[in-house]
């Protein structure tokens, strides 16, 4: 987010608006939210049986921004940032979260960080192939919006990105028939 707020603020916000589609939705020890879909036409899907997904959580990312980021491709640099996440991986929990991360980005007016390269396969022991990379450039750029590769420090002292994009991005991105989040 490009504005600084109090996560409690966040949530006097969010917490209404999750209860409209979720159950329960419960604040954990450490303040994060926890909580399950039960209705899925707020987020515009339709025909989904919600009840094969799991649960799903939002916290405050601490780290944002972490001072081994690059935002330079960004006029104004994020200044705080949201963890929205699922229990578990597969296709319906990333349908899912895609689109409710795209509800909550267009009422928080933020951006997405995919914390990864989308359309690369992850990496493993700090391999990197650059022809992979330069596939997922190719797939990232084909599609509407903006998105953007944020650089960052890796833990054994050298540098990688991840994309960051926005709401016109993700929602092409949701169409896409690739669509997949970062595992």
């Amino acid at each position: 987010m490009f504005e600084s707020r109090g996560f409690e603020d966040i949530l006097a916000g969010v917490v209404p608006w999750l209860e409209t589609f979720c159950e329960p939705v419960a604040t954990e020890a450490g303040g994060d939210l926890a909580f399950r879909v039960r209705e899925v036409s707020p987020l515009g899907l339709r025909s989904f049986d919600p009840t094969v997904a799991g649960g799903f959580f939002l916290s405050e990312d601490e780290c944002i921004p972490a001072d081994d980021e690059d935002y330079s491709a960004f006029s104004t640099p994020p200044v705080q940032g949201l963890v929205l996440g699922a229990d578990c991986s597969g296709s319906e929990n990333h349908l899912l979260l895609g689109h409710m991360t795209l509800a909550l980005a267009r009422r928080l007016g933020a951006l997405v960080d995919f914390d990864g390269v989308l359309g690369y396969p992850t990496p493993r022991d700090e391999t990197r192939d650059e022809e992979d990379l330069t596939k997922a450039r190719a797939l990232v750029t084909s599609l509407p919006g903006t998105v953007v590769e944020v650089s960052y420090s890796t833990g054994g002292g050298g540098r990688w990105v991840r994309h960051v994009g926005d709401v016109e991005f993700l929602t092409a991105w949701l169409g896409h028939p690739d669509f997949h989040l970062v595992t």
